[in-house]
């Protein structure tokens, strides 16, 4: 597979301002102290963790408990996140029975991502201004440039998570808000960030018997593993709209970028994602793993799921933007 191209823009806007162009009720109240406090927290103390992470295996080691503690709860909440906030919650690609609904609210909050209302209503604003002006995380916020791309990728990789002001999920959230269900679920997420954090904790700790192995499992498939999963999700914004290619056309710069394909769960075929947002399949030509798919093909086999929006081979030729003779759509 050749390595991703870097995609460059013909005449970038320069978006200074990610809150320019947006509608006058776009915008919902500041964060407060604490909140703001809290991400802090969230965000710091986890990236402070995956950077211990060679100092730690030099002092004291890594067990097999702490490897496969990291691995299940890596990509249980990344579906959480994937499946649920994004293709279900954001984009409608599928409708789920309400104990499955509920169950994706409870997962993604564990990646400790934020409440999925707010998360779903920042999605769909980054959707509506894609690459424009009132995008909240397109890393050509300043234009093009060395300097100004790599002021402009930080901020669409972890920068605008520090803007005080939120997105208003009135106006990009609405269905959700009115749900009782999604809506409590929602204001739980700090539960859900405590059991995301505690229950790797608590099994390291009876499996290995040990005070060690609990702080073993919280360090490792705790807080390596959030900041590994926060990173990769990052990098959806910021890396994939600028590295990589654009077999499909779509009105912004969303690229495919596929080392992150596993890692992310199918999330990094982020050009189709764009070219066709509520399709429930973001890797639709072969050899294109798309993880979060394959979840979604399970829960329909189960009758969890149903009126799920698979990739339409019509649609998808029409937003080919390469010739007929690359690969077909793989089927689903």
């Amino acid at each position: 597979m050749s390595a991703p191209a870097l995609t460059r823009p013909t005449a970038p806007p320069r978006t200074a301002d990610p809150n320019a162009g947006l509608p006058a009720n776009a915008l919902g109240a500041e964060k407060g102290a604490v909140e703001q406090i809290t991400l802090y927290v969230f965000v710091i103390v986890p990236f402070l963790a995956l950077a211990a992470v060679v100092p730690a295996v030099w002092g004291w080691g890594l067990s097999w408990t702490d490897v496969w503690l990291s691995v299940g709860f890596y990509f249980l909440t990344l579906l959480g996140v994937t499946v649920g906030y994004h293709r279900h919650f954001t984009h409608g690609s599928f409708k789920a029975a309400r104990p499955l609904r509920v169950a994706l609210a409870a997962v993604g909050g564990m990646a400790i991502q934020g409440p999925v209302v707010q998360w779903v209503a920042d999605h769909r604003r980054h959707h509506a201004f894609a690459d424009r002006e009132g995008d909240p995380h397109s890393p050509w916020r300043y234009g093009t440039g060395a300097r100004n791309l790599a002021k402009g990728m930080f901020h669409a990789h972890m920068g605008w998570l520090f803007d005080r002001r939120q997105t208003n999920p009135a106006r990009y959230a609405p269905d959700l808000v009115k749900d009782t269900a999604v809506r409590r679920t929602s204001r739980l997420f700090v539960v859900w960030a405590f059991l995301s954090l505690a229950i790797p904790t608590v099994a390291g700790g009876l499996i290995a018997g040990s005070w060690a192995g609990a702080w073993s499992a919280f360090f490792w498939a705790g807080l390596v593993r959030v900041a590994l999963l926060h990173h990769v999700t990052w990098s959806i914004n910021s890396v994939c709209h600028l590295v990589g290619n654009r077999p499909f056309t779509s009105r912004d710069r969303a690229t495919n970028f596929w080392p992150l394909a596993i890692l992310s769960g199918g999330e990094s075929w982020h050009n189709l994602h764009h070219a066709d947002p509520t399709c429930a399949r973001h890797g639709v030509l072969r050899g294109q793993i798309d993880i979060s798919a394959r979840v979604i093909w399970l829960f329909e086999r189960l009758g969890w799921a149903r009126d799920v929006k698979w990739p339409d081979p019509v649609r998808l030729a029409a937003k080919r933007s390469v010739p007929a003779t690359t690969p077909a759509p793989a089927s689903t």
